[in-house]
């Protein structure tokens, strides 16, 4: 009788190459990735920079920072975490905003006259910084408040405007004080590209806190009109839309759904009610075994039976 080796064995067997069937593989998953990504894949949409804004509606640009002298923009009134402007949003009687505090402080004026600061070698400018710095906050505001007036008037005179402030070479004569001089450099360090990274944490190119250059540009129109055009807007389903036609965020739809009905639609706490209410939502999902009513739904409306239908056959046959 042979005497049998530990390999040995009855089946039949044959050579594997696990090398070539690894390649193979590798193969064809790299180009179903590359296929599907190319086909499916988000856009790669380019950034929305100060150097564009300023390029693409620099009238925009002017009216945003006379707004921020004069404390008058979204973000000098957002209330915290920024500054004390307002108490921000509410959840009934609840301050959810205020009780969060002003962890992050930025003073609307800074975002202007900090990049204009840095700027050496123009003595207008020198001299223009100088009298604003000199003059008390009420004349300050008086100039501001007075100078982004008249920019709202050229606007409204200029139909053909784009962008949210008028052209400043047609705003009337009055007393604005170092204002228009402050705005105008302020466009031209923009058109530059200095703002991309006078505004960070770091005071440079590499900083990495954004914060303070995202409230400026949120503070024109351009933004907002680039997301409109996107239908990435609040109004527009935009928290789960992706721009073109490529999908979106689905799972998002319900928080989302929100912001398109009254009262949330028409609130100005529409993030803090939807916030509740998605709270809500999710202990009412989490308490369903021990709220009375909703516990029963299955029994009344016994869609699982449908779902696991071959399994209560077989339990009823058994």
């Amino acid at each position: 009788m042979a005497r049998r080796t530990p390999d040995s064995h009855d089946f039949p067997t044959r050579s594997y190459d696990l090398v070539k069937e690894f390649a193979v593989a590798l193969a064809v998953v790299l180009v179903l990735s590359i296929g599907l990504a190319a086909i499916f894949s988000s856009p790669d949409e380019k950034p929305v920079t100060m150097l564009g804004w300023a390029q693409a509606a620099p009238d925009d640009v002017v009216a945003t920072a006379v707004g921020e002298l004069a404390g008058t923009t979204t973000s000098a009134g957002y209330g915290p975490p920024y500054n004390s402007a307002s108490e921000g949003q509410k959840l009934g009687p609840l301050p959810l905003q205020k009780l969060g505090g002003v962890r992050l402080p930025v003073d609307s004026a800074s975002l202007v006259l900090d990049p204009l600061s840095g700027i050496a070698n123009n003595p207008n400018l020198t001299a223009a910084l100088q009298e604003w710095n000199a003059a008390a906050p009420d004349q300050r505001t008086k100039w501001a408040t007075d100078y982004s007036d008249a920019i709202g008037t050229a606007a409204a005179d200029d139909q053909p405007a784009t962008g949210a402030g008028g052209d400043p070479a047609k705003v009337a004569p009055g007393e604005y004080g170092p204002v228009p001089t402050l705005a105008s450099a302020f466009l031209g360090v923009a058109q530059t590209g200095g703002l991309e990274g006078a505004l960070t944490s770091s005071g440079n190119f590499y900083g990495g806190d954004a914060t303070r250059s995202l409230l400026l540009l949120s503070d024109g129109a351009y933004l907002e009109d680039q997301a409109r055009a996107k239908h990435l807007a609040g109004d527009q389903w935009g928290m789960m839309n992706e721009v073109g036609n490529a999908p979106g965020q689905p799972w998002m739809w319900l928080y989302t759904f929100w912001y398109q009905v009254p009262p949330f639609s028409t609130s100005g706490n529409a993030d803090a009610l939807v916030w509740g209410t998605m709270m809500l939502l999710t202990l009412l999902l989490l308490f369903v075994p021990f709220i009375p009513g909703l516990r029963s739904i299955p029994r009344w409306i016994p869609i699982h039976r449908l779902v696991w239908r071959n399994y209560y056959r077989r339990i009823k046959t058994s």
